[in-house]
């Protein structure tokens, strides 16, 4: 049974996963933020539209039937859950959101130590979240992980957890709009960008011109699949390199204020030369 014939059958473990996962997510932030409000602490209206629509998209990802042939609908699967939906709710900011909710106490603490532990530190260093994702999407599409998922709903399911899971580690790790142990700086999370996208439309072009080993789509939808990964993947792309952009405008911004008053601090008053008349 293709994954086409299991979404047709009803929706898989991870589907239910993810479906679950979104909705409760964007419950818990927008209760997060309405405990703001009632305390009279503001938060933007922004990243709380940003999370809500990434939740929501991871939702109807998971739930509805993309149009079109299998690849197709597979790969408008992968990109809506795997890269568009992270990177939206990443543009939230959960964990500032949270920490912010959570009064002083144990609760917070808590949540704080997790996002500082060595472990979770290093699944947001941007090169490891690169490899987990990009790598996790060769091993998909290269060798024929993706022909025996099609046969077997279990690895169908831990197959799209870890995508989904991968993207959320990527757009989190690139974007560092939250508060994490150790922010990495610009030049890394653009390099590590730009081999990700780099490796994301490498693997596009490969899969236009050669099948996912074992599998049997049609070239037409393979090929529509194919340029779909390519284009749709360099939009979110484009996406997380806006934000870069963003906050190396406001670095040199800021950087360039502090030179400004250093210099008129050390400014000293200039003496006409020929003395005062």
């Amino acid at each position: 049974m293709t994954a086409h014939e299991h979404a047709s059958a009803g929706l898989d473990a991870w589907q239910v996963a993810a479906a679950i996962i979104g909705a409760l997510a964007v419950a818990l932030y927008l209760g997060a933020a309405r405990r703001l409000g009632r305390r009279g602490d503001a938060w933007s209206w922004r990243p709380t539209a940003s999370f809500t629509a990434g939740g929501l998209s991871l939702v109807a990802a998971a739930t509805l039937e993309p149009p079109g042939e299998p690849f197709t609908a597979h790969m408008a699967q992968h990109l809506v859950a795997g890269m568009a939906a992270p990177l939206l709710m990443a543009l939230g900011r959960p964990l500032t959101l949270a920490l912010r909710a959570l009064r002083p106490g144990a609760r917070r603490r808590g949540l704080l130590a997790v996002a500082h532990s060595p472990p979770v530190s290093w699944l947001v260093f941007p090169p490891t979240a690169a490899v987990l994702d990009l790598g996790g999407l060769w091993l998909l599409y290269r060798t024929p992980l993706l022909a025996a998922a099609q046969e077997r709903p279990w690895l169908h399911a831990a197959v799209h957890i870890h995508v989904v899971a991968a993207g959320f580690l990527l757009a989190f790790s690139v974007c560092q709009l939250d508060p994490l142990r150790r922010r990495w700086s610009l030049p890394w999370r653009a390099a590590t960008l730009l081999a990700a996208g780099t490796a994301h439309a490498v693997l596009a072009k490969t899969l236009y011109a050669t099948p996912p080993p074992g599998t049997g789509f049609a070239v037409p939808d393979l090929r529509t699949g194919a340029q779909l990964m390519y284009y749709g993947g360099d939009l979110v792309e484009l996406g997380l390199a806006t934000v870069l952009a963003v906050q190396w405008y406001a670095v040199t911004g800021r950087t360039h204020a502090r030179a400004l008053r250093r210099a008129r601090l050390l400014q000293e008053p200039v003496t006409p030369p020929f003395g005062r008349r």
